[in-house]
């Protein structure tokens, strides 16, 4: 790639004014969620990159880290409501969307609408629900909306699916289907914390300290940070590295890269879509109005990891979505 990168606008210098404005705010929430959330510094980032994003979240780890606590405090801090939905190979599509149900004293079917009807929507263990269960929340998730025996809902703004999944345990799950899976916008990994992170994780669950989360956004101050990355800056240059990153999963032999019989099947449209998204709400948080290639690396794995279809040989040679990625952003020349 011959073409420079530059920025020398001055609408560009405007756009970065507000960033840096919203980047302190955004500094405040990462700060209030470190009171309850040790650790797990680069997960607390990404999850508030889709918010900003307005991206659903797919969070991958063994049980008991703290997933479920990070989501009750961000939306504690963010001033929406929250719920806990456990999913199990009982559940009912009604059970998360709602039903119509007959009220003797007027005679008449009511819609009582269930706990979809949330801002954050925290899916804990998706895939130990049944397909038809996951399906349910395509609609909601790329639509915004819900279908109850024919009425059609519109979700309140912001929402955001933020679904868990136990990457070692198999028995008694359902594969989640490549179009519920492209749905998400990232793919977290959250990893074990270190040692000095445990000794501080100890003493904070086994004292009588008490943790006061304090709201610092209000959702209209969200749906505004929502609205403002929409305007960051991506240069046509940008566009067409993230469109060079894309293509070279598909055609990875066109990038003189040894990777074809390591893909079955590369990225979808939509990742384009959420690398420029994500990479926007990643400047904004570096208090910049335009982006630049780092961003788009930063926000790569999260983005492609659960979109690459590899392989059985990839497999067998233990090569996984992350080291491909790896590959390509190497090979691939950035502006």
């Amino acid at each position: 790639m011959n073409e420079t990168f530059s920025i020398s606008d001055e609408n560009i210098q405007k756009l970065t004014k507000t960033s840096t404005e919203y980047s302190k705010i955004i500094s405040n929430v990462i700060e209030e969620i470190k009171k309850n959330i040790v650790g797990q510094d680069e997960v607390i980032r990404k999850i508030i990159i889709s918010i900003i994003a307005d991206g659903h979240v797919l969070l991958e780890s063994v049980p008991g880290l703290a997933k479920t606590l990070m989501i009750k405090t961000m939306a504690d801090i963010f001033s929406v409501n929250n719920v806990r939905i456990q999913f199990t190979p009982d559940l009912l599509p009604a059970d998360i969307l709602g039903t119509k149900i007959y009220k003797n004293n007027s005679e008449t079917f009511e819609i009582q609408k269930g706990p979809i009807f949330h801002n954050f929507v925290l899916a804990d263990e998706i895939n130990r629900a049944p397909p038809k269960v996951q399906s349910a929340l395509l609609e909601s998730m790329q639509e915004k909306q819900v279908s109850i025996h024919g009425e059609t809902f519109q979700l309140e703004k912001p929402f955001l699916v933020l679904a868990t999944q136990n990457p070692i345990e198999n028995e008694g799950t359902y594969k989640l289907p490549e179009a519920q899976i492209d749905r998400f916008a990232l793919k977290i990994l959250i990893d074990y914390p270190t040692k000095e992170q445990e000794i501080e994780i100890i003493e904070k669950n086994t004292s009588n300290l008490q943790i006061k989360i304090n709201p610092i956004v209000e959702l209209k101050q969200i749906l505004e940070i929502q609205k403002f990355n929409e305007k960051i800056y991506a240069d046509t240059i940008i566009l067409k590295y993230v469109a060079n990153l894309i293509d070279a999963t598909r055609n990875p032999k066109k990038y003189e890269l040894d990777l074809e019989n390591i893909i079955e099947y590369g990225a979808s449209p939509r990742a384009s879509i959420w690398l420029i998204k994500a990479a926007k709400a990643n400047a904004m948080i570096n208090g910049r109005g335009y982006v630049i290639p780092d961003d788009i690396k930063q926000v790569a794995h999260e983005v492609l990891r659960h979109r690459l279809i590899l392989t059985f040989e990839a497999e067998a040679e233990e090569v996984n979505s992350d080291k491909v990625i790896d590959i390509i952003l190497e090979k691939i020349p950035s502006p």
